[in-house]
């Protein structure tokens, strides 16, 4: 009461205001950090999560270089409107291998967090050489080049490396074979398809531009959209307080 009685004094005093706010943000400050030193991980553990396979990976490069993200975000809210347009909300455990995340802040675009599977190989190959061929309304640019340019991997494997560093789980026959598993996932008739998909699950494995004898920048960015959301099930996805392995 006496601090309410006294605002007035507080307020023409700038040191003691200034030494009152700290006071007040250090303690919402600890409320809101100390309990994170008690938990053993801030995030889920999810059944069906992996790395990206390398293809991916370089996809996904293509995808932050192009600045996709700047007009499609990747995360689903937890909102009607959102899941019944998009589908279950993003999870934490999603984002777990991104270095840096796309979550996004901006949808000129649609979300594209659950794009995986949605629409075929062909239609993304036509909506990005020429977008207004399948959405005529669009404003999105074409991106007809990345078809005629040969996608550069020879540091995938040091690019692997560099994440397993920063805790992404690539073992020692991820990265020494990242570039043979680059090249069996654009090429299904390539020799190692079915190790790529044994140490990636859930890794497509198909010329995902049409045209197996190349590997062009389009296969793995189309790789990378082709994978959005689909690890985890949600048919049998069941968040609970105690295991959340599902």
């Amino acid at each position: 009461m006496s601090i309410l009685s006294n605002h007035g004094t507080i307020e023409r005093n700038s040191i003691l205001l200034v030494v009152l706010i700290l006071i007040v943000v250090s303690i919402g400050g600890i409320v809101e950090l100390a309990p994170l030193f008690y938990l053993e991980s801030t995030i889920e553990t999810v059944r069906g999560m992996r790395p990206y396979t390398p293809l991916e990976l370089a996809g996904r490069n293509i995808y932050i270089r192009e600045g996709c993200y700047n007009c499609h975000s990747q995360m689903i809210r937890p909102f009607r409107d959102e899941n019944e347009r998009y589908g279950h909300y993003s999870l934490a455990a999603e984002s777990m291998y991104d270095r840096p995340f796309q979550w996004g802040s901006k949808r000129t675009g649609p979300d594209l967090a659950r794009v995986g599977g949605r629409y075929s190989d062909e239609w993304h190959v036509a909506h990005m050489v020429n977008p207004r061929s399948v959405v005529p309304e669009s404003i999105m640019p074409g991106y007809p080049f990345l078809a005629n340019t040969p996608l550069g991997y020879r540091d995938i494997a040091d690019h692997l490396q560099a994440n397993a560093t920063l805790g992404v789980p690539y073992d020692s026959a991820m990265i020494e074979n990242a570039a043979a598993d680059l090249r069996a996932q654009a090429n299904p008739d390539a020799d190692g398809a079915e190790d790529m998909q044994a140490r990636y699950p859930k890794a497509q494995a198909r010329a995902f531009d049409g045209n197996p004898s190349d590997v062009t920048e389009l296969d793995a960015l189309v790789a990378y959209l082709q994978m959005l959301g689909t690890l985890v099930d949600f048919d049998v996805y069941e968040p609970t307080a105690g295991d959340n392995e599902r």
